[in-house]
């Protein structure tokens, strides 16, 4: 034992030298009988109950049992962790991180989360240290969140996993019914069809668009006493949406339908917020990514295909030749004459074209000016950006917006 607990906060120690400094993102290290093993949280008895009595413990647990690791797991109050494992050590030890918020916890929307757990002694107390305790939190958005915990598992399995590793979740907790808030059902209405465009496509950077949607509506505004059967009852329309683009994608109706039916059963079965809009997100993830591998050519080698990933992932940054050569082990002629064997397409070409269709999404689902678009998808001049487009579609930026 006392060599494990050693080894453990070896591992937390270099662990935490992943995670810049000033962003209070803890790891943990536990047993799966649910001892705590080691903490780099200075606040780690408080935390400790609060993953247990929230129900983290449990469900990460019941994911090591299923084999469903590396999870994200969401609680009733919007407070999130990160579960894996140690491969060489996976019969012994989790390694969990976090907690996080994905957006600033309100005291009302933290007291009805907590409705409905079992009483301990002394929870009103619990409660009120609790409110005390959320500022040493931290609040990112789930493109963050995911990263680091990312870079963690890989580090403690020696694993090369990119970010599909995790079920993605958007910044908030996930849709919140609201049935008296004004809507403008124009926006709603784009940024639904962008969701749904990305399925068709198997667009896998989604993250933005699916972040928007959320914050622009809260889903089907249906009017319930109980908030979860509204939630469950906006999921199950946005599940049926989902499959109906994933089989215009190319997804069997075989697939698309048992898949759908599986997920809405799964909203069903979920017994809190939390557990539904990691469900949620999990779901649409699923999709996009089926339809993703559809579309993707099946000859292309494993280390193009990460190139491609990389690129469609990473549109709004510099992509170098050299970069992608590291990735996958080549040198940069070599890559660059397989991809374009590959590919039909030269890296700088497929780039450009990957940056024309995430624009084409961006011109219809938002009213974003063309020069902000040329300057979020990394082109060096919004003219640069209008020939591009041009050369690839026909029409201007302008033109192709207004249909």
């Amino acid at each position: 034992m006392e060599e494990r607990i050693t080894q453990a906060e070896q591992n937390l120690l270099l662990l935490e030298k992943i995670i810049p400094q000033g962003e209070r993102l803890y790891v943990w290290a536990y047993s799966l009988s649910g001892k705590r093993i080691a903490s780099s949280c200075p606040e780690e008895d408080f935390f400790d109950r609060a993953f247990r009595y929230l129900g983290g413990f449990e469900k990460a647990r019941a994911a090591a049992a299923a084999g469903s690791l590396p999870l994200v797991i969401g609680s009733a109050i919007g407070m999130q962790w990160a579960v894996t494992r140690e491969v060489e050590r996976r019969e012994e030890m989790l390694f969990v991180i976090g907690p996080v918020f994905y957006q600033a916890p309100q005291a009302r929307a933290l007291k009805e989360g907590l409705r409905g757990f079992p009483r301990e002694a002394g929870s009103a107390e619990w409660e009120r240290q609790l409110y005390e305790r959320l500022p040493a939190l931290p609040v990112m958005p789930y493109a963050v969140f995911s990263r680091y915990a990312l870079m963690i598992h890989n580090a403690l399995t020696g694993e090369q996993c990119g970010l599909e590793a995790f079920a993605p979740e958007p910044e908030a907790e996930g849709p919140v019914i609201r049935p008296d808030e004004q809507r403008d059902r124009t926006d709603v209405y784009r940024a639904e069809q962008a969701l749904l465009k990305m399925v068709r496509n198997g667009d896998i950077n989604y993250q933005e668009a699916l972040q928007g949607s959320v914050r622009l509506s809260g889903g089907t505004p249906v009017t319930s006493r109980d908030p979860l059967r509204a939630m469950k009852t906006s999921i199950t329309v946005f599940v049926t949406l989902v499959s109906r683009a994933a089989m215009e994608g190319g997804l069997s109706p075989e697939v698309a339908y048992e898949l759908g039916d599986s997920y809405i059963q799964a909203a069903e079965d979920c017994r809190d917020s939390g557990e539904l809009s990691a469900m949620t997100f999990t779901m649409y993830h699923d999709f996009i990514y089926r339809v993703h591998h559809l579309h993707f050519r099946p000859e292309c080698s494993l280390a193009i295909r990460k190139c491609c990933d990389y690129i469609d992932l990473s549109l709004d940054k510099k992509i170098r030749v050299k970069d992608l050569a590291m990735l996958c082990g080549y040198t940069e002629y070599y890559l660059t004459e397989k991809f374009k064997k590959e590919t039909g397409l030269s890296v700088s070409a497929y780039i450009r074209r990957a940056r024309v269709e995430r624009a084409k999404v961006m011109l219809t689902s938002t009213d974003r000016p063309v020069r902000e678009i040329a300057e979020r998808l990394a082109f060096n001049t919004v003219n640069y950006f209008i020939q591009c487009f041009k050369e690839e579609t026909g029409v201007t930026p302008a033109q192709y917006r207004k249909g």
